[in-house]
């Protein structure tokens, strides 16, 4: 089969050579950037952070499954799939380590925002010893937006820290603050009270168009002036603007940014003149689950092959 790999064979970790190691006998190719013109002769497509447009979906002559490797499928035109009986798999985050490796990034920005790491890079370069002092996160609170995978491995290694943890949930908030032991759980509709009440404030749900803005002008005007907000989700869920003005007034204290509004972002945006501790969206990058998205694609190739319902199939 061939398969298309929307990226350069040099991203994600290497995912292209592994993948391919594993299923040899099929033809793979790497379009080199997030850019996929054609689907013509692809058996498999792989779309990384490419659109997945209807348009795009009508040059496909063979196309038999959009398989991603992560969760992410926001860019793909689910519907218009179907209506081509081609098939839509992810790797859903909480049975390839992925979720486990996100919350340990989003655990570094906590930890060095609050501990002030560009200060400390500055005084060492100055020769300047005992500052800054930091935040300990002992006794204060997170607010985890968004209660999946990647919010319940948050929570597990945030308990350990002596924190207080509130959460917002889609459905079902009563249920999650009881299974999870947290503190409070709320709906979309209570944002603002977690938003209020939190020193840090974690973005781990997916991008809708009901998330898509959640953080704007007016709900992070909520924020405390000495509070922090981390995105571990997409780009779209925070409005830019919004963070850019909250940063320069001080309205938050700092960001934590793996995901971005274009991406790749232009290293010379204005909103990495504030305190912003940003990664180039590798925060599910590991080798624990690279290991277990490898295992998922590849098996559901392989059921391709043999004409069998793929995993995880939306």
């Amino acid at each position: 089969m061939n398969i298309l790999f929307a990226a350069a064979e040099n991203s994600w970790g290497g995912f292209f050579d592994i993948i391919r190691s594993e299923l040899p006998h099929h033809c793979f190719k790497a379009t080199g950037n997030f850019q996929i013109d054609r689907l013509k002769g692809v058996d498999v497509l792989i779309p990384t952070m490419s659109a997945v447009t209807k348009d795009l979906l009508n040059s496909a002559d063979r196309l038999q499954l959009i398989q991603q490797c992560g969760s992410g499928l926001e860019g793909v035109d689910i519907e218009a799939a179907k209506k081509k009986d081609i098939r839509v798999c992810n790797v859903p985050t909480d049975i390839s380590g992925n979720a486990d490796s996100v919350a340990e990034l989003g655990i570094y920005m906590m930890i060095g925002l609050s501990r002030d790491i560009p200060a400390m890079a500055q005084n060492i370069a100055n020769k300047k010893m005992g500052e800054p002092q930091g935040m300990s996160m002992q006794g204060k609170t997170a607010g985890i937006i968004g209660l999946g995978g990647i919010g319940k491995a948050l929570i597990r290694r945030l308990k350990t820290f002596d924190m207080r943890l509130m959460g917002i949930k889609q459905n079902n908030a009563e249920r999650a603050k009881k299974e999870l032991g947290l503190d409070w759980v709320g709906t979309p509709d209570e944002i603002d009270r977690v938003l209020k009440e939190s020193d840090y404030v974690i973005l781990s749900l997916p991008l809708t168009p009901e998330s898509r803005d959640i953080i704007n002008n007016d709900t992070i005007s909520f924020m405390k002036k000495g509070a922090f907000i981390i995105n571990l989700s997409r780009g779209g869920v925070i409005n830019k603007d919004a963070l850019e003005k909250a940063l320069d007034q001080g309205t938050i204290a700092g960001a934590g940014l793996d995901v971005f509004w274009e991406e790749p972002p232009e290293p010379n945006d204005g909103i990495f003149r504030y305190n912003v501790i940003s990664t180039p969206h590798i925060a599910g990058s590991t080798d624990v689950s690279m290991n277990g998205i490898v295992k998922v694609v590849s098996e559901n190739i392989r059921r391709l092959e043999n004409n069998q319902a793929p995993l995880y199939s939306k």
